[in-house]
């Protein structure tokens, strides 16, 4: 889904590519750790301050998006919550909460690879970013290997119902075999095996 608000695809040149293959490289951090793969790298002054990958099951934490993680770091490596000029990379669309972490933190650029229809609010579900009434503003351009970011997530979700079908099979299974084996016995057998089951063990110790 392309925003209302970029008419035209924005610019990106080798080293914004070679950024989002890094936060790329985060998103399968999370992947490898059961989480939704959403990756984060930030950059200032030239070079990489931060890193983060979703992480909300693991740590316990509903703010552990790949952003907030990445700008913690930065907070701690710079001893300042205020960023300030530098450019966030991160593989899919900042949900509300993350942006209003990014602009809290003066992040001046924000370049996201896959749209997220759900919650995305840089131009998905809402655009915030283009309200001027917000005290600070940051640039956002989206779209930065878009498919490949996409990918990421498809592939993860896919498996992720293979898996619970694969359960659901499995347990199936087990329920035909044991339906299966209750049929082969007689019927005196049967009856026997569940009267043993309810027997009441105190009962039979008084008897």
């Amino acid at each position: 889904m392309v925003p209302p608000a970029q008419v035209e695809a924005p610019a990106f040149d080798t080293r914004d590519h070679a950024m989002m293959r890094l936060a790329m490289d985060q998103a399968l951090n999370a992947s490898l750790h059961g989480e939704v793969p959403v990756g984060a790298v930030l950059v200032k002054d030239g070079r990489v301050i931060a890193t983060g990958y979703n992480h909300p099951v693991g740590s316990h934490d509903p703010s552990a998006h790949a952003e907030m993680r990445a700008l913690r770091m930065a907070a701690e490596q710079l001893g300042n919550y205020r960023v300030g000029a530098s450019t966030l990379y991160v593989t899919l669309e900042p949900c509300m909460m993350c942006l209003g972490a990014i602009l809290h933190a003066r992040v001046t650029r924000v370049v996201f690879g896959a749209h997220d229809p759900k919650t995305g609010v840089c131009g998905s579900v809402l655009n915030l970013p283009a309200h001027g009434q917000l005290n600070h503003q940051t640039q956002v351009e989206g779209g930065l290997l878009a498919e490949e970011c996409g990918r990421l997530l498809q592939d993860f979700f896919a498996q992720r119902r293979a898996q619970r079908r694969a359960a659901r099979d499995a347990l199936r299974a087990q329920q035909d075999e044991l339906v299966r084996w209750a049929a082969t016995l007689p019927v005196e057998a049967a009856l026997g095996e569940l009267r043993l089951e309810g027997a009441d063990p105190d009962a039979e110790a008084s008897a």
